[in-house]
């Protein structure tokens, strides 16, 4: 009798604590800190048109490591792996690409693992805006 209820207290406790801490607003995310934004030279930008040829989602220290979303955007003047912002900001923004999508990306121009590839500051989807960074390169995507 007295483990059942040493086990069903650790329970209330443990609830109670993440109710507390999550009205509290206390995240266990990582926050960025600026690694985007020591890597983005504003000499660097760059403007290019072109078609998602893929996307994936890793680790990436443009992210400082953190799990990111990229795409590959395939352009009249090459191929670029483009850098847009941690997974958790994109999904908590319901931001979205897909290949075949025509856009047009803003950005610096950085060369990271053997790949060219820019750090998204605004991505043009028709007439759809979306700005991921100020022009010094930090996020203004947050969650």
């Amino acid at each position: 009798m007295r483990l059942s209820s040493l086990i069903l207290g650790t329970i209330v406790a443990v609830a109670v604590l993440a109710i507390v801490l999550s009205v509290l607003g206390v995240s266990f995310h990582r926050s960025v800190t600026g690694q985007g934004a020591a890597l983005y030279d504003p000499a660097k930008e760059i403007t290019v048109r072109g078609v998602v040829q893929g996307v994936e989602e890793f680790d990436c220290p443009v992210s400082e490591n953190e799990l990111a979303g990229h795409l590959t955007l395939k352009t009249p003047d090459g191929v670029f792996q483009v850098h847009l912002a941690p997974t958790r900001i994109l999904q908590g923004q319901k931001l979205s690409f897909a290949p075949g999508e025509a856009l047009e990306v803003v950005g610096a121009r950085i060369r990271l693992a053997g790949k060219n590839g820019i750090i998204a500051r605004e991505i043009i989807r028709g007439n759809e805006s979306i700005i991921f960074r100020d022009p010094k390169g930090n996020l203004l995507l947050v969650q």
